[in-house]
This record gives structure tokens, sequence and C-alpha cells, in this order.
């Protein structure tokens, strides 16, 4: 069997459409599977910033890992100790490269995430800019995220203002 690489744009085996390499690293994905997976970081930074803990916990497979924690339920909690008592939060995705093998696939994104204090911590503030690393697997023809990084390399303001939601 002869061993090649592909190139951006060449099909997947069996048509799918993915940019594979046959014997080789992931190449950049499909037009299609770059869109799907952007429109899925696209969606989850929504859900971050409305704090919609069903939406967060939908673009995560149920034993992914991220934040820290293990496991979609456990996930939400983390994300939840950090935004439910925030204010208002901006989370700005770019530079988007998106590498597919099959149905596995890994993303390397640029944020800028703007977080405004609430409550006791009212008037202050804490934005983060760095890269999130995140592997996904498709399931259902879905993307959904296996696993979660980020690098900040940026920090500015109070890091207290991420809190958990005041007591009900």
């Amino acid at each position: 069997m002869t061993e090649r690489t592909a190139r951006p744009g060449d099909a997947a085996p069996g048509g799918s459409g993915a940019s594979v390499a046959v014997g080789r690293p992931a190449v950049p994905a499909s037009a299609d599977y770059h869109r799907a997976i952007t429109e899925a970081l696209a969606r989850l930074a929504s859900a971050l910033d409305r704090r919609d803990w069903k939406g967060i916990a939908a673009a995560f497979t149920p034993d992914a890992t991220g934040y820290s924690a293990t496991g979609v339920t456990n996930i939400v909690d983390v994300v939840r100790r950090h935004l439910g008592g925030c204010g208002p939060s901006q989370h700005l995705l770019g530079n988007h490269r998106v590498t597919v093998d099959g149905d596995r696939a890994r993303s390397l994104t640029y944020a800028r995430v703007y977080h405004q204090g609430a409550g006791p911590m009212a008037g202050r503030f804490f934005e983060c800019c760095g890269e999130y690393d995140d592997r996904w697997s498709r399931v259902d023809n879905q993307w959904l995220l296996s696993h979660r990084g980020f690098t900040m390399t940026i920090r500015l303001g109070d890091y207290g203002v991420l809190r958990p939601p005041e007591e009900e």
C-alpha cells in the first residue's frame, strides 16, 4: 500500500469530506468541519455568557475533561462556581485553527474574556487573554468537546470577581 500525505481539501476515505492524512498527522479541517467546530465554539461562548448551564453541558461528551474537572456534571459545577456570582461576561474568540482526524478533531482558538464584578465585587473586573486547546469527538454527526484546556497569557484586574452565586 502506498503512503501519501493528504492535502487541504482532500476528502477522507468514504467521502465524508473531512481532510485527513493517510499514515500522517491530522491536516486542516474541511470547510464544513471547520465551520461546524467554530460554530460549536461560538454556541459555548454564548452559553457561558448567558449562564446557560444546560447549553454548556450540551457542548461536552459525558466523560469530558476540562476546567480541572472530569465529567460533564463536574465541568458545569466548576463553571457555575466561577461565573454564577460574576456580573456580565463576554467571551471573544478568534484565530481558529482546526485539524481533523476521522471522528476526532483539535482546535486552537485565541480568547479574550472580560468578566464584570457583581455584588461585593461591583466596580471591579477580571480580563484574561489566552488560547483554548480543545479536543473534539464527532458523536451522532455533532462535534462535542472531549477535552478543554486554556492557557492564560494575559491577566488584568481582580480574579476575585469569578465567584459562586450568592446563597438563595
